[in-house]
């Protein structure tokens, strides 16, 4: 693998560890800020809507330069918004500064996807986004835990420094590591926008909102399962994400390895795994061993999703893929408001704290119908099924 893969890993690491280290921070952020704990959940939800809103704009934004420097001015927007995160005086600038690094996030991976598979061969292709993505799986079992340990002994803003000093460091890697590969002549923002006429490029950014939905409708309310249900301390939940960790790293690298082989049947396997393993956490939530193990295959299954969906948007939307990339990475951050709003819901109605699962499961299985549907459509195309960017025209080519 080339070592500019490295330099886009360390950008994702960075950018992991800054999206989820301050869901362990809200209690120290909102007595500092003087907001509540709810108030101060708003740096969580507008991350996310700035993530879904910032991958199509700052890509759009991009068309006119090249991917390199696009990929160094995205680490620098990164680096800003969380220096302002770090010294903001009150909660409405430190929100500022949430949604400022939430704008380079969906672009980076998007884009970072397509500058990675285009550094390999093409059957190397999911391995190597797989690899960047390694960047931000492992965020979850080293920076998140180290970030949160930082800021409950030192301060939640010297967290937010560190961020912003990995943002440097990846900054320097991509500067540094990554070729100036030069753009496919012609691609202009009509072409990049027709990729998304194509029904292959729509169904699998739909799979990505239900098949991570299903992840995060159970991860998002995993610590008042484990704690009222399963029976463990409050103390151990930093633990179970960590397990939790554990599995999307595993799980992110072994769906690169075999979407490179047979792409669809991993997504079968890891789906239809996903919606099985949420199914049982349902109504085994309250075992402890079989807690630990659900709470890694959620991750690992969720994961192994990663590298096949966003192979699959570039394969489909070829010749200008780098909008469908990046507008993917923000349907993962759809999915995931999605799933916990949806679990809040059968919270609210007092079906407990084991209903998110059976959200999720049905989510899962909804993603699995649609890969199975979009399957057979591949095999037996229309012309209303397989349209295609063309660079060279001024419109979408249709197959037959």
């Amino acid at each position: 693998m080339p070592l500019a893969l490295l330099a886009l890993a360390m950008g994702a690491f960075g950018i992991g560890t800054t999206e989820f280290v301050v869901m362990g921070l809200l209690p120290q952020m909102g007595d500092d800020l003087g907001v509540s704990v709810p108030t101060a959940g708003f740096l969580v939800t507008g991350y996310a809507l700035g993530v879904m809103i910032g991958a199509p704009l700052m890509t759009i934004l991009g068309t006119k330069i090249s991917r390199k420097n696009m990929l160094m001015l995205l680490m620098g927007l990164f680096i800003l918004g969380n220096l302002v995160t770090a010294v903001a005086p009150v909660f409405a600038v430190v929100l500022i500064g949430r949604v400022v690094a939430s704008l380079a996030h969906g672009a980076f991976f998007g884009i970072g996807s397509v500058v990675a598979a285009e550094l390999v061969a093409p059957e190397k292709k999911a391995g190597a986004i797989a690899m960047m993505f390694t960047g931000l799986t492992v965020a979850n079992v080293v920076g998140v835990p180290m970030g949160t340990f930082v800021g409950q002994t030192a301060g939640w803003r010297v967290t937010f420094l560190i961020v912003a000093a990995l943002g440097v460091l990846g900054l320097a890697g991509v500067a540094k590591l990554v070729p100036d590969v030069p753009k496919p002549d012609g691609v202009q923002l009509r072409h990049e926008l027709a990729a998304f006429k194509n029904t292959q490029v729509v169904l699998a950014m739909a799979m990505t909102v239900l098949g991570f939905g299903g992840v995060f409708a159970a991860i998002t309310y995993i610590a008042p399962m484990v704690t009222e249900v399963s029976g463990f301390a409050e103390s151990s939940v930093t633990w179970l994400m960590v397990v939790f960790g554990l599995g999307m790293v595993i799980g992110n690298l072994v769906g690169g390895r075999y979407a490179d082989r047979r792409l669809m049947p991993m997504l079968y396997t890891a789906l239809g795994g996903l919606a099985l393993v949420l199914g049982l956490f349902t109504f085994l939530a309250s075992d402890k061993v079989f807690s630990v193990v659900a709470v890694f295959l959620i991750g690992a299954l969720g994961f192994a999703t990663v590298p096949p969906l966003q192979k699959r948007v570039l394969d489909h939307a070829h010749g200008a893929p780098t909008l469908a990339s990046a507008a993917n990475i923000g349907a993962f951050n759809l999915g995931n408001a999605l799933s916990a709003w949806l679990g809040g819901l059968v919270i609210s109605a007092g079906l407990g704290y084991t209903a998110p699962n059976a959200i999720g499961a049905v989510l899962a299985a909804a993603a699995l119908a649609l890969a199975v549907v979009s399957h057979r459509l591949e095999k037996h195309p229309t012309r209303t099924t397989v349209v295609t960017a063309d660079p060279n025209s001024a419109t979408a080519s249709v197959h037959a």
